[in-house]
């Protein structure tokens, strides 16, 4: 099989003040090995946790021009970005290939998303902080809905869609006129600079847009900054859980956590199973389970169940693991580290009792990376207490149940405390109200996977799984402030004093 050739990427440092700024007094560097091709040396990447600071400032003190620009040239800039976004689809997605491992058909769909995401916010989502004027909002006095927005906005991204989540945040917060620091995951740092590679070709005004590279450190210090105005990030709960901890004293910082998922799909006895299966087994094992929307769990219909089962495993054991220039279904994990967590968790599933169906395992193949097999663990009986039920493993297994009570198949989904997503198959409408209301998930998907969303829906979750800041098409929302006002046009009437106050007015 003939290999790749892949150039180093060139690391520039951060990206502060419209400029690329390296360290000059290091605090620490780390190399980026591609998962899917430990042979490919991605980048050496070496920070500075002044440059927190430096960025901070920078974004603060260009704030008042920015959010100053009419909405009109906001717009104009945002195109702008567009237009390199779209240019450089080819080049993001084979990054975003390198850094996660993930197969290039996927990634070229993150890719267009970038350009996607700006269409959807000027066209659909600006809608949602529009400017609404009531009249007589008291007796002869008109009121005025605005909204403006919020200051500097940090956002800290996620490694498992590194371009498309963290330009979630991004987009909505330019539009309402915030100013950005960006930290990526210090597993995809390339494609956090890049992003700020694109925003520089657009033309962005100095400090609007600013890029800090790091590890803990710089995360900590950039979410505890007091020139910070709020913080937005895509993670697991236990990072969103420190950022919580980390801003506690700061009660006037806006946060929006999206903190990932245990998400639950349930295929009843009227259920179509031809497309129930395959749905199922994208909502499982797509990103190689590395979503946060995707199937931890399926609860199946006893009367189903075999059938089920039958077709689920033998399209499980089919699907295809590869590197990412290849025309597979699924890459690697993303490091050493998923893999033994992958692989721990199918040990405590047996420990606790259940039964193995699938077990995953590791491959070795031609590029050596953190290659693993789907699994399937059977579950005898619902366990809110199981570490294996009730934690997020962040990688392709599913757990199934079985049942013929659509109560306890709603405490199924409703059991491990995360609150994301859920999927019913089934021709019953009723049974899906029912769901609609007892699910406590903030998506929740009819005849179709967990997996997957669109840009025009709100998408966030309840419970361990956000704080009620839905991002997507609401992201504008948290990115802003809406004013009242009361506007009085009215000449002044003596006659309408409050009684007990004795006013005359000396011209």
């Amino acid at each position: 099989m003939q290999k790749l050739e892949l150039k180093p990427f060139e690391f520039k440092g951060d990206y502060i003040n419209g400029e690329f700024v390296k360290a000059k007094s290091p605090n620490g560097e780390w190399q980026i090995v591609s998962p899917a091709n430990l042979k490919d040396k991605i980048v050496q990447v070496s920070f500075q946790n002044s440059h927190v600071d430096e960025a901070c400032k920078a974004a603060r003190q260009a704030y008042k021009g920015w959010a100053s620009l009419s909405l009109e040239k906001r717009k104009e800039y945002l195109l702008k970005l567009k237009a390199v976004f779209a240019a450089g689809v080819d080049r993001m997605a084979e990054l975003i290939s390198r850094e996660t491992g993930k197969p290039l058909w996927e990634t070229k769909t993150e890719a267009a998303g970038l350009a996607n995401k700006i269409d959807i916010t000027l066209e659909h989502s600006l809608k949602l902080v529009a400017e609404e004027r009531i009249k007589n909002a008291l007796p002869g006095v008109d009121g005025v809905i605005r909204y403006k927005s919020r200051g500097v906005m940090a956002v800290v991204g996620p490694f498992n869609f590194p371009a498309h989540l963290p330009n979630g945040h991004i987009i909505p917060a330019l539009i309402m006129g915030n100013t950005i620091v960006f930290k990526p995951s210090e597993k995809t740092p390339a494609v956090g600079q890049l992003m700020a590679e694109f925003i520089h070709e657009a033309g962005f005004p100095p400090g609007v847009f600013n890029l800090v590279q790091g590890q803990v450190e710089v995360g900590k210090r950039l979410v505890q900054s007091d020139k910070v105005d709020g913080v937005l990030f895509t993670g697991s709960y236990e990072v969103g859980l420190r950022i919580k901890q980390d801003t506690l004293e700061h009660y006037w910082k806006i946060l929006a956590l999206e903190m990932g998922g245990k998400n639950t799909t349930v295929v009843w006895d009227d259920a179509n199973l031809e497309k129930a299966v395959y749905e199922t087994i994208t909502g499982a094992y797509l990103s190689s389970g590395q979503r946060c929307s995707g199937t931890s769990k399926v609860v199946l219909h006893k009367s189903i169940r075999d059938r089920f089962l039958e077709n689920f495993h033998e399209a499980a054991k089919k699907i295809s693991v590869g590197h990412w220039s290849e025309n597979v279904f699924m890459g690697p994990l993303i490091s050493a580290e998923s893999v033994d967590k992958y692989t721990r968790f199918q040990e405590i599933a047996k420990r606790e009792g259940a039964e193995c169906l699938m077990r995953g395992k590791q491959l070795s193949l031609d590029y050596e990376g953190y290659y693993v097999t789907p699994s399937i663990y059977l579950i005898d009986k619902p366990n809110p207490d199981s570490m294996y039920q009730k934690n997020e493993i962040f990688g392709p297994n599913v757990a199934v149940y079985t049942t013929d009570d659509f109560d306890e198949a709603m405490d199924i989904v409703n059991m491990s405390g995360y609150g994301l997503a859920s999927a019913l198959f089934s021709s019953n409408r009723e049974l899906y109200e029912r769901a609609l209301l007892e699910a406590r998930v903030g998506i929740l998907n009819w005849n179709r996977t967990t997996n997957g969303a669109s840009s025009r829906l709100p998408f966030g979750g309840m419970n361990k799984s956000g704080n009620d800041r839905p991002s997507a098409h609401f992201a504008v929302q948290y990115c802003s402030v809406p004013v009242a006002s009361l506007e009085d046009e009215t000449q002044f009437d003596a006659q309408k004093l409050f009684p007990g106050i004795q006013y005359s007015f000396k011209a």
